[in-house]
């Protein structure tokens, strides 16, 4: 079997974070891995500044965060475009 593709939501658990959580739910496929990470922990806020997030919600493929997320918000067809829903090969 393949391995799983990381989705990861950096979320400070607002309404608007769940309800982006809720669209990639929707839309992920068995290949893909949903983790949840939270922003007011500082461990995970340390990790998602690395990676260049400066908002939230925001959403990392395979610990790269999408393109939509790094000026402005999350883009389900940007996030599809990076992986989202798409089993790995």
């Amino acid at each position: 079997m393949a391995d799983k593709r990381r989705i990861e939501i950096f979320s400070a658990g607002c309404p608007v974070c769940r309800e982006l959580e809720a669209q990639v739910r929707a839309e992920a496929c068995p290949s893909c891995e949903i983790v949840v990470s939270d922003m007011n922990d500082a461990g995970v806020a340390e990790r998602a500044a690395g990676l260049g997030v400066t908002s939230v919600p925001a959403v990392a493929i395979d610990s790269r965060l999408a393109t939509c997320c790094e000026s402005g918000g999350p883009d389900m067809a940007v996030l599809r475009a990076g992986g989202l829903g798409q089993p790995t090969t």
